[in-house]
């Protein structure tokens, strides 16, 4: 078969079968899409043999560059034990051995038996979705069945199972569901470029997070967790915190004795320049949510971490049904668990968010430039997470109209150059992986602003 016919029945295939995610598939039924084949380092091979450098890190999961020696290594010795087997009944050691690395390295983090209670799932949903049944049981436990509040923000994203779309707030993505959400409490959102507030920084005194504080006030009997994406709420827009509002969240949480959940699936594992986004202000969260990096983008692996406090109110006698009802048949499936472990071993040797800070201030001042441009509103970022915000008038900060796809037309044109990112609406998403070379990251910020030259205008 030459390669224009495989390419032809790749495609017949793929239009004939598969429902991709979050795409709008009328659109996809006409379009001549990107295959891959193969990947090395940074860089994405496709079908004809032509190379694509990865500027979205696979959304955002391929923190160390793909086929990574030690990963590929440790994946092939547990395939010569076993590949899974169940944690409901029995222990595993993979998923012993990462349990025992990644409670030191968050341990390291937050401090001794701070967060020492790791729960396996399968993906950043599932491990939200964990750690609302967490806080929700918890205060059963203690006698107050009427905390079943969650706190959450306006444009948060957590996941796409039915309790984490009930804490998120993008309307894009979840209004569609909203019938079959169960009710939560959103403050608004610290997005200074556009508050929600009307008001502006420095002098606003961060009445986003006096507003949450109110709304936790008013909800004192109720409230059983606030859930937030700290520093940087991701596919809500790529939208960074203002200094001191995460600590202030979090000193509210502890003010109330209400459990502070932090969502690090997308921020976790060095992308902000910290092992952590909470370590940027010192905050310790009561449960913490991970994934995504946890594998460097190699397996479906998640792991939701609790403090002693949660953990010990599941204890009890057989007939105190106090047991945490939660579970997946590829709980902490080994070969998952194997791939996590090299990666951790890989931070421990390397420094990675050390490594990361030299090509992070390129990107700061990159991003400091591109601000000047007619048609970038806002160009933000931390450590090597950025967002460029398109707008049609700096002045009013009017957005491009959606159906112009001005987002999509940057992406299509970065493809044409060699560089695969993928928007969220008119932002433009930057994200490699934390091993990019300094030059691949000059190249793709090079290409980046000459597809906003090109087609924003």
């Amino acid at each position: 078969m030459n390669i224009d016919s495989r390419i032809a029945r790749l495609r017949s295939l793929d239009r004939e079968h598969i429902w991709h995610p979050f795409t709008q598939m009328a659109d996809w039924a006409k379009s001549d899409p990107l295959i891959i084949t193969g990947a090395s380092g940074c860089f994405l091979k496709d079908v004809r043999g032509g190379w694509y450098l990865d500027g979205v890190s696979s959304l955002w999961v391929n923190i160390l560059g793909h086929r990574r020696r030690e990963i590929d290594e440790a994946i092939k010795a547990q395939l010569g034990k076993v590949a899974h087997s169940t944690l409901l009944g029995m222990a595993n050691e993979a998923s012993s051995e990462l349990a025992g690395k990644l409670a030191a390295l968050v341990q390291k983090s937050f401090g001794a038996g701070r967060l020492t209670r790791i729960f396996f799932s399968d993906d950043g949903s599932t491990s939200v979705e964990v750690a609302l049944k967490m806080a929700f049981q918890y205060w059963a436990h203690k006698g107050e069945k009427q905390r079943t509040l969650f706190i959450s923000l306006e444009n948060g994203y957590h996941g796409d199972t039915l309790g984490s779309v009930s804490v998120g707030g993008v309307d894009i993505f979840h209004s569609a569901f909203k019938p079959l959400l169960f009710r939560t409490g959103k403050a608004p959102s610290p997005y200074c470029y556009r508050c929600p507030l009307g008001l502006s920084r420095p002098g606003c005194g961060l009445e986003c997070a006096a507003a949450l504080e109110r709304l936790v006030e008013a909800n004192r009997d109720t409230v059983a967790g606030v859930v937030l994406e700290p520093m940087v709420q991701a596919a809500g827009g790529m939208i960074f915190f203002p200094a001191g509002y995460l600590k202030r969240v979090s000193e509210i949480c502890n003010r109330h004795g209400v459990p502070f959940i932090a969502d690090e699936v997308a921020t976790g594992f060095g992308r902000t320049g910290k092992t952590f986004a909470c370590e940027h202000e010192g905050v310790v969260p009561d449960i913490l949510c991970l994934s995504k990096g946890l594998t460097g983008g190699y397996l479906p692996l998640a792991v939701t971490v609790a403090n002693d406090k949660i953990y010990n109110a599941f204890l009890g006698g057989y007939e105190e049904l106090k047991t945490f009802f939660h579970g997946h048949s590829y709980t902490g499936n080994p070969l998952a668990c194997a791939a996590a472990s090299a990666v951790l071993d890989i931070f421990d040797k390397e420094d990675i968010p050390g490594m990361a800070a030299p090509k992070a201030a390129i990107l700061k001042n990159w991003l400091r430039d591109m601000e000047t441009r007619q048609f970038v509103g806002e160009a933000r970022g931390l450590g090597l997470m950025a967002g460029v915000e398109l707008v049609a008038d700096k002045e009013t900060k009017k957005h491009f109209p959606w159906e112009q796809r001005v987002g999509w037309k940057v992406a299509l044109k970065a493809l044409e150059k060699g560089l695969f990112i993928r928007p969220l609406g008119n932002v433009i998403v930057i994200m490699p992986p934390l091993s990019v070379s300094q030059p691949n990251l000059e190249r793709m910020l090079e290409v980046i602003a000459a597809a906003v030259s090109e087609c924003a205008g």
